[in-house]
C-alpha cells in the first residue's frame, strides 16, 4: 500500500500528540479506575488511550520510512531557463 507523502514536520506534531494523549488517557483512566473500580468508563478511557499510543506508533513508522520522491517536471530547481 503506498500513502501520501506527509512532511516531516506535521509527523512529529502528530507523534507528540497521539503520545501524550495516549499516556495521559492510560493514566488517567487507571487513576479513576482505582478510585471507582466498578465503572466501565474508565476502561473505555484506557482502551482509547491504547488506541492512540499505536496511532502515535503509526505515525512513527511513517515517518522513519517514507522517502521523498523528487518529480523533476515540478521542483523548481529543476526546470529549465526560458
Amino acid at each position: 500500500m503506498k500513502l501520501k507523502y506527509v512532511q516531516p514536520k506535521k509527523l512529529k506534531v502528530l507523534i507528540a500528540v497521539f503520545t501524550v494523549v495516549g499516556i495521559w488517557g492510560i493514566g488517567f483512566g487507571l487513576w479513576r479506575g482505582s478510585l471507582d473500580p466498578g465503572s466501565m468508563n474508565n476502561f473505555m478511557i484506557v482502551v482509547l488511550g491504547v488506541v492512540n499510543l499505536f496511532l502515535g506508533a503509526f505515525m512513527t513508522y511513517l515517518y522513519l520510512t517514507q522517502v521523498r520522491n523528487i518529480d523533476p517536471r515540478k521542483d523548481s530547481k529543476y526546470k529549465r531557463k526560458k
